[in-house]
């Protein structure tokens, strides 16, 4: 394993600072959802937008992946992300707040579709649990970033701007990855989509999505203070963190489908604590399970559909389906259902999903 790691290390480095970035990008959206609101004289559901503007990118990411991938190295992706984060940062106006969150997100999906295919593929039978690493390092920066947003004065210029520079800062470093990455491309072979387990990211990734991205604002519908609701938001990306450090260690031990039918069923748990008993308590905790959505579905995926070059981007392309939609859905639900309807709405989708994975869990096995 020491071997692999060292042979990999420019691949790895670079991966990891990318995911540390990618989360501290990613969950700032939520706390900072009210600033624009209030900056740009848009509504909660208005501002919402944001969220559903970076999973647009996203998918133009994965799209320019699914038709380039092989010329796509990781200097291509941070690029997108500084200017994305730069753009935001900026705040000229609102339709160029939502420009720059497609670019950032587009940068986004592209890291994604650059990273996680070449760290599983590099490192075997390590492969999973490499993953997982790779992945938790996304909780670090997201863990950061809310208490750093609110330690700035709730000030979106100064918490975006700070993405821009470190991604800026990760470009200066990355060449030696792209050089590795591009070795590490396999040539393409038959395609062979799996619509099932893809339908099943298409879900929990649209889950995920809205539990960043809406959670803080359906917080602080139920009663909780903005200030507050960023540092739950910190506190929900300790455990997301925790459950990818745990799962370093047994990810390879563990069916990954089976991975995934236990988080969403924890997360059905989760959602009916949180409307019944206490919504800040079962935000924080609902964080374990969506720590896991990604690996369970993306492992299992991989493993049903092949290496063709394309199948990296089209498995992230499902997910951001449901990342895309779901917060466009959500959002206007909020305004309309009651002070706890965001997390009646989530308990109902985990639960039917966490029935047709257990039925599913014979066909998914891999």
């Amino acid at each position: 394993m020491k071997d692999l790691i060292r042979a990999h290390a420019g691949l790895l480095f670079a991966g990891v600072a990318t995911f540390v970035m990618m989360g501290a990008g990613q969950s700032l959206y939520g706390p900072a959802l009210p600033a624009f609101s209030r900056i740009f004289g848009v509504s909660e559901a208005q501002a919402g937008m944001l969220v559903s503007a970076h999973w647009v990118g996203c998918f133009l990411g994965v799209a320019i992946m699914y038709l380039r991938g092989a010329g796509i190295t990781p200097r291509h992706a941070l690029a997108a992300m500084t200017l994305g984060a730069a753009a935001v940062a900026a705040l000229a106006g609102w339709w160029m707040t939502i420009a720059g969150a497609v670019i950032f997100g587009m940068g986004y999906g592209l890291s994604t579709a650059v990273f996680n295919p070449r760290v599983l593929r590099a490192f075997g039978r390590h492969g999973p649990s490499m993953l997982s690493l790779l992945n938790a390092t996304f909780g670090v920066g997201a863990i950061a970033a809310p208490l750093i947003f609110v330690a700035l004065g709730s000030d979106p210029r100064w918490s975006f701007g700070l993405t821009a520079a470190f991604a800026a800062a990760i470009w200066a470093f990355a060449g030696p990855a792209g050089r590795e990455a591009a070795a590490a491309t396999v040539a393409a072979t038959a395609f062979r989509p799996h619509w099932g387990i893809m339908g099943f990211g298409a879900v929990a990734i649209g889950l995920e999505a809205s539990l960043i991205g809406l959670g803080p604002t359906a917080l602080i519908r139920a009663g909780v203070a903005e200030a507050t609701a960023a540092k739950l938001l910190s506190g929900f990306f300790v455990v997301f963190l925790a459950a990818r450090v745990v799962l370093i260690f047994v990810a390879h031990r563990i069916a990954p489908f089976l991975l995934y039918t236990l988080a969403v069923g924890a997360a059905a748990i989760c959602a009916l604590g949180a409307v019944f008993l206490s919504p800040s308590l079962f935000f924080v905790a609902m964080g374990a399970s969506a720590g896991l959505f990604f690996p369970g579905f993306y492992v299992t995926a991989s493993a049903k559909m092949g290496e063709d070059l394309r199948v990296p981007p089209s498995i992230i392309a499902s997910g951001l389906v449901g990342g895309i939609g779901a917060p466009l859905v959500l959002a206007p639900l909020m305004a309309v259902t009651g002070e706890r309807g965001f997390f009646w709405v989530v308990a109902g989708v985990t639960l039917a999903l966490t029935v047709a994975a257990v039925l599913s869990l014979r066909r998914m096995k891999v």
